[in-house]
């Protein structure tokens, strides 16, 4: 049996100097995963560019570097944990020791990251009684320094004589005077932790501290330099004032920004390089509700990712990009996927962005919705990719639903096509497409999950299902289908009108069942000139009328309507010239296929036997048999298995006498006799 994790008597943190060599470091305190160990340059957190050894250990484990330290960076390894019950016992439930010590060490690790936290505290001698530990109010110790009163309890103190900076004072009614030390803070610089912005210095250090200390950093006028992934946690921003400051990264692994938390901004900025230029991931909690405005990323292998993670409590949503430019990514633009069982991006919202390859050789697409779901949109979208390389200008892969464009141009070249539905997308909505691409407009291998509305080439509109209350429509198409088979066909949903050949045979067409099929009209034609008769029926069903339908004559047709219990005929039609003609001698059976038979008994006797009359092609038809020839020989109507017309065999025994009958299902009636 695996043993648990024993939690040693040692303090959760460590510290090392890096000499600028050493690219692993040991921690000798035991982690439950490598998410609780918090890794550090000089306080500034790190979330990338190493790997963690040792989870699960007790004896603990090490962090190596994908690239050694600076020199003379403190690097701090320290254990953090959110406090969470980790296990729930049923009452009557098995009271496993595994669970039960699982919960009793992280327990006791929480109380050793509880008194680390405690130690570099302030707090009252052991041999003295406490005073009064509250602070003076925010209105009182406001531009004033703390110092102790003749009772040794806190209290605020004047600065008047001490050395300050000049006050403050904003220009207009109302405004208060500050110190000019306290104004300073209002904005924190990049510069104020020693960044350099001179394209030549690694300002890394100086990006960490920053956001470390901060949670608003400014970056001025200046091209930084960057080895390592700066992070934007819960509610930070990291504003530029636009191209002219600009971030770059050399890495083509490494984010070069990496939104970890929710609510924070990254505005006004040229980001250049990085393995993905701004990625949004959770770690710490969910990745929601963060803003990119004004920003351009360049050369980048992915420009934007979205990633839903490996855990579906800290997802990717409702994130939001306004002006966003991705210039000359090697790999997508911009992609939504889940490196793991996490959730997939969903609901992220994309406004006047614009995808653009630039020359450079984009060997994926343009927009990359590999995974994501409900409502991910794209409203005034541009995407230019490279002809040469690209796959796609838009592409809506596998794991993508209900993806909402508006307003989307595409462009490239070498059949490079314009929006590309993979198989198994969902429900994807493009809304005005202007497609300058040569490839197809729309590619749909997703079969027909998608809506079109001024989209696509050659038919702009495609709707699914929709309920319309009141419509004008000065034209309507219907989706027809060609069957030219025999033996027997399904029909499926895909059409709503089937031109039917049964030239090589009897054909048995079956409905889809009516319940599978509510609202839904179809119409079948039979459109050959042979005998061979089509039969309607359906799929574990009665049929139209709840009866097998008969199609004989060329253009006979009938048009049905599921009402989802059963099928209903709306229309049918005998066509003109629904008329057969036999010549011969012995036995011809009359298959209920036309309304007339012209029969010739020249070469010899010939008996037109009509079929049973409760047969269901026979019920309640009406059909005519003449006699045509000159001949004596007659022509006498039968019925098989039964006793014929008026319960007699009829003789048809000159010229033009003809007979005309019906069925009631038990037996033939004369109509008339001539």
């Amino acid at each position: 049996m695996t043993e648990h994790i024993k939690m040693p008597d040692v303090v959760p943190v460590v510290r090392y100097l890096a000499n600028g060599v050493q690219t692993s470091f040991e921690f000798p305190f035991p982690i439950f995963a490598s998410e609780d160990l918090r890794v550090s340059f000089d306080g500034a957190l790190q979330i990338s560019g190493f790997m963690i050894n040792g989870a699960g250990a007790s004896s603990g484990g090490n962090v190596i570097f994908d690239v050694a330290p600076l020199n003379g960076i403190v690097v701090t390894l320290e254990r953090r944990m959110a406090f969470e019950r980790l296990t729930d016992f049923i009452e009557g439930g098995d009271f496993a020791a595994s669970a039960i010590n699982s919960e009793l060490d992280y327990l006791v690790a929480g109380l050793q990251q509880v008194a680390r936290d405690q130690i570099p505290m302030l707090k009252f001698n052991d041999g003295e009684e406490p005073s009064v530990t509250s602070l003076p109010a925010r209105n009182v110790r406001a531009g004033k320094a703390l110092g102790f009163d003749a009772s040794g309890d806190p209290v605020a103190l004047s600065l008047d004589g001490a050395m300050a900076s000049p006050d403050f004072t904003a220009v207009g009614s109302g405004a208060v005077t500050r110190t000019s030390t306290d104004k300073l803070k209002d904005v924190v610089s990049v510069k104020d932790f020693g960044a350099v912005g001179d394209g030549l210095t690694d300002d890394t250090l100086a990006f960490q501290q920053a956001l470390a200390a901060h949670a608003a950093v400014f970056v001025p006028t200046g091209v930084y330099i960057v080895s390592g992934t700066i992070a934007l946690g819960q509610g930070q921003s990291l504003i530029g004032v636009g191209d002219s400051s600009e971030i770059q990264m050399a890495s083509t692994s490494l984010p070069l920004i990496q939104f970890t938390g929710s609510y924070a901004l990254l505005k006004n900025l040229k980001l250049f390089g990085g393995g993905v230029g701004i990625k949004f991931l959770g770690i710490g909690g969910p990745c929601v509700q963060n803003a990119v405005v004004d920003v351009s990323t360049w050369q980048a292998q992915t420009g934007i990712l979205l990633d839903g993670g490996s855990d579906g409590l800290k997802p990717t949503y409702w994130n939001n990009f306004t002006r966003v430019l991705v210039a000359q990514p090697f790999v997508n633009g911009i992609h939504m996927m889940r490196s793991g069982a996490g959730d997939t991006p969903n609901a992220n919202r994309f406004v006047q962005c614009r995808v653009y390859s630039l020359g450079a050789a984009t060997s994926g697409a343009g927009v990359y919705i590999e995974e994501g779901s409900f409502n991910n949109s794209f409203t005034d979208l541009e995407v230019n990719v490279n002809g040469m390389s690209a796959q796609a200008c838009v592409r809506c892969g596998y794991g993508s639903n209900k993806t909402l464009f508006v307003n989307l141009y595409t462009e490239s070249s070498n059949s490079v096509p314009n929006v590309k539905l993979d198989a198994g997308s969902i429900e994807t909505a493009i809304y005005n497409l202007l497609s300058a691409s040569d490839g197809a407009a729309i590619w749909d291998l997703s079969g027909g999950e998608y809506t079109a509305f001024n989209a696509g080439y050659p038919h702009k509109n495609r709707m699914q299902r929709s309920i319309c209350t009141d419509m004008t429509a000065t034209m309507m198409r219907y989706d027809t289908e060609y069957i030219d088979a025999s033996g027997s066909v399904t029909l499926d949903l895909s059409h709503s009108v089937h031109l039917v050949s049964s030239y090589g045979g009897a054909l048995i067409v079956e409905l889809p069942n009516a319940a599978e099929a509510v609202g839904c009209m179809m119409v079948v034609k039979k459109i050959d000139s042979s005998k061979n008769i089509i039969t309607v029926t359906e799929d574990a069903g009665s049929g139209p009328d709840n009866r097998s339908y008969y199609l004989g004559g060329e253009n006979d047709f009938v048009a049905m309507m599921s009402n989802g219990a059963e099928w209903f005929v709306m229309s049918s039609n005998r066509a003109p010239g629904n008329t057969r003609f036999y010549d011969g001698s012995g036995t011809y059976d009359i298959d209920m296929a036309v309304d007339v038979y012209l029969l010739s008994s020249f070469g010899g006797a010939l008996t037109a036997r009509l079929p049973p009359a409760n047969a269901p092609e026979a019920v309640g038809r009406q059909i005519t048999i003449k006699k045509t020839d000159v001949s004596s020989n007659v022509v006498t109507v039968s019925e098989f298995g039964g006793a014929g017309p008026d319960g007699y065999s009829q003789p048809l025994a000159s010229q033009y006498k003809s007979i005309t009958v019906v069925s009631d299902g038990g037996q033939w009636y004369i109509l008339s006799k001539f």
